[in-house]
């Protein structure tokens, strides 16, 4: 069986390439178990600090396998949901973990492929990049990404995207805070990649315990996210990383990397 991504890992950054760049890398259930598998390896491995995912081809990835849909037309209830639930896996997954994940997106990220873009920590997009959520057109819906897309974007961004159908560019899409930063083709490698070893250089305590707090004020009322702040600033001055930062600027040196 053909493996639907390229795993490796360089720099401290662990690589995820979608790996079917003749179906624009669009997601079936091998490609979803694949990349769980990904993550849930470089969350245990204490060599990786960042996670970078991008895409084979002309896009980053066109959303799920509709032929691979066509062929569960007459599934059961049971069998559509655990297929769902498997998706769903993929987000709560990166949600849960403590490492940065970046997507990189060139070309096209459509439907669900724009769903994984939105639930990376980071979206770099090329400056030719595109994105939509056009799945209403055929029948169906973005339902577990539409989670992430109103806590990206907000609520009217959100439904216009998702009733509307309609591609937006780069630059309409970082306008409204479905892309961190867009990105000139001619420099999008080389720039995606001085992005992620930043990432990388920093502590794994401190990048754990920002992406922890960042997501978990999701769930907290104002006064409940700022306790929740103190008790995360407090852990943080425990570790040794910030003792060996406060020391060396107190010094007059930068801390080794």
């Amino acid at each position: 069986m053909t493996a639907r991504i390229r795993v490796d890992i360089a720099g401290a950054v662990g690589r995820i390439a979608l790996a079917r760049p003749e179906k624009r890398n669009a997601l079936d259930s091998q490609c979803v178990h694949e990349l769980v598998d990904a993550l849930m390896e470089f969350e245990g491995d204490d060599a990786v600090r960042a996670v970078l995912i991008k895409g084979d081809g002309d896009d980053f990835c066109g959303g799920v396998d509709l032929d691979a849909l066509a062929e569960m037309l007459d599934a059961s209830h049971e069998e559509h949901r655990r297929d769902a639930a498997d998706l769903g896996r993929v987000f709560t997954t990166m949600r849960g973990m403590q490492k940065p994940i970046v997507a990189a997106v060139q070309g096209g990220a459509i439907a669900g492929g724009c769903g994984l873009a939105t639930a990376c920590d980071v979206v770099l997009a090329r400056d030719d990049a595109k994105f939509g959520y056009p799945e209403v057109r055929i029948g169906f819906i973005p339902a577990m990404v539409l989670n992430m897309l109103r806590r990206s974007v907000g609520e009217k961004h959100a439904f216009d995207l998702v009733a509307s159908g309609r591609t937006i560019n780069a630059i309409e899409a970082e306008r409204i805070g479905l892309v961190s930063r867009v990105l000139p083709a001619a420099a999008f490698d080389s720039e995606v990649e001085r992005y992620v070893l930043g990432l990388a250089s920093s502590p794994m305590s401190s990048m754990g315990l920002t992406k922890r707090l960042f997501y978990r004020l999701d769930l907290l009322s104002f006064r409940d996210g700022i306790a929740e702040g103190i008790e995360a600033n407090v852990e943080a001055r425990e570790t040794e990383a910030f003792r060996t930062g406060i020391l060396s600027h107190t010094r007059g040196s930068e801390p080794a990397q």
